[in-house]
């Protein structure tokens, strides 16, 4: 739906407060069939967006298909397929000094949630977190990115299709503004995908609501190219990470740390995966329908600049460096003699160009990942186990791949999410049906209550005659 005023959204809010309480009452078998209805029409319907996202910026519609359609369909079905025992009690140990006492936990709606979505990848990211959040029997206002207008437009027909507003409600709207209203109304969780930026605020503006919340941002994500990795098998991968939707994936390689004696090497046979994958000429690649464009004219300016920053203050350029502001293309570039006086380094790329950075020893490449914001991905390549070891025991990050990139985000049944600068909390599978849940703790006191021997009034007699009551109880049991 379009969104007009204020006033409009501050009354679909109520209405799902009003809504809330039957929506949460509702079983497994019941959210299962929503999920299935939201299965089944975006199956009928795919069409219909992967002409939206080509519309909105040349994503080819096989890379449409695995990045997102696909993806958006299997965190569905695994709901489907675990939800009911997700929703289960869950009985806790029993504990010594309160023997006659039963615990479980149990897994509630949090009630009114918002999901702000991005534009890099629109129907995945929008689409899955409402799938979680179905699953764990909430009510949802939620908000596409207006950079892709053709597939917002796309998602909101979808849900208004499918779901009333006060059970579901997809807003398009332009601007800021619109965000500002949603983020001071009090929801019971509010959950982010985006730049940092914008995430610090969602934070800042759930605090004064308390409502929970989970951050899906991003960062420069590392590769770590060990002195006896298979080059040409990395440079394979890290150029299909890399390129992917034009490098426009929070996820993706930011920038690569290689022995020094592999960069040359390594860039080379980036450079050959590239010519392989878009084109063997630069005017082929600009012209692959399989290469998408940069979201818009801003971001392609930005990216244009760092390529000339890095190649002013030294660089060079492996393959790629043109960029056509009009037609929002920027050629998937490598940079080789980086350093990290140059602007590329300084923060997230987010975009079709790749630095290589040289070290010369291990230790000097932990040191500055270490040194800097946690990344929401690290990615290393090699053979050595021990080594491998060493970079995940001395680094941190949302999430790791050995000897690939981008598919650790494929199984399910492990959290997604980032840590520190990347992001708080996690989803995918059971932990966005967690994101989502509040766990209750509940106790059930049984006939015999020994509690009452430790109330007051105290004394030395009734403390001797309480443990031995206490024993006497315990040893029956």
């Amino acid at each position: 739906m379009q969104f007009i005023d204020s006033r409009q959204i501050n009354r679909i809010f109520e209405d799902q407060g009003r809504k809330r309480w039957s929506v949460a009452a509702t079983t497994a078998p019941e959210r299962i069939a929503k999920l299935k209805k939201l299965r089944k029409a975006l199956v009928k319907r795919k069409n219909e967006f992967f002409d939206a996202v080509w519309k909105d910026f040349r994503k080819s519609r096989f890379e449409a298909w695995t990045t997102e359609f696909l993806p958006a369909i299997e965190e569905i079905d695994y709901a489907i397929g675990h939800l009911k025992k997700w929703m289960k009690d869950r009985p806790a140990k029993r504990t010594l000094i309160l023997p006659t006492t039963r615990s479980y936990s149990r897994f509630e709606p949090k009630g009114r949630v918002l999901i702000m979505s991005p534009w890099n990848y629109p129907l995945l990211l929008l689409v899955s977190p409402i799938a979680s959040a179905i699953a764990a029997g909430n009510v949802i206002i939620a908000k596409p990115s207006n950079k892709t207008p053709c597939v917002s437009a796309f998602l909101a027909s979808l849900f208004e299709s499918l779901f009333e507003k006060d059970e579901i409600a997809v807003i398009e709207a332009s601007g800021s503004a619109i965000g500002d209203t949603l983020l001071q109304l009090p929801f019971d969780h509010m959950f982010f995908t985006g730049s940092s930026k914008v995430g610090a605020h969602v934070g800042e503006m759930s605090q004064k609501v308390h409502a929970g919340l989970t951050l899906e941002l991003g960062g420069k994500s590392p590769v770590i190219v060990l002195d006896d990795a298979d080059v040409q098998d990395a440079a394979k991968k890290i150029a299909w990470g890399k390129f992917i939707n034009a490098g426009q994936t929070c996820i993706a390689p930011d920038y690569v740390l290689c022995a020094r004696n592999k960069v040359e090497s390594l860039a080379n046979e980036i450079a050959q995966s590239i010519k392989a994958m878009y084109g063997e000429t630069e005017e082929d690649r600009k012209n692959s329908a399989d290469f998408a464009r940069i979201i818009d004219k801003p971001s392609t300016e930005k990216l244009q600049g760092l390529i000339y920053d890095a190649v002013e203050k030294g660089a060079a350029i492996s393959i790629g460096g043109k960029c056509v502001i009009g037609e929002r293309y920027v050629a998937p570039t490598v940079l080789k003699d980086v350093t990290l006086q140059m602007k590329v380094m300084s923060g997230e790329i987010f975009g079709p160009v790749l630095p290589i950075l040289a070290y010369d020893s291990l230790e000097n490449a932990l040191h500055y990942v270490q040194d800097n914001p946690k990344p929401l991905a690290l990615y290393v390549f090699g053979k050595s186990t021990k080594a491998i070891r060493s970079v995940i025991a001395q680094t941190t990050s949302g999430s790791t791949c050995v000897n690939n990139c981008i598919i650790q985000i494929e199984n399910l049944s492990v959290p997604f999410g980032g840590v520190g600068n990347s992001g708080i909390g996690n989803y995918h599978g059971f932990y966005g049906f967690k994101t989502f849940s509040h766990e209750r703790n509940v106790m059930k006191q049984r006939p015999i209550d020994v509690v009452k021997f430790f109330h007051a009034p105290y004394g030395k007699s009734k403390a001797q005659a309480t443990v031995q009551k206490f024993l006497s109880i315990f040893k029956k049991m």
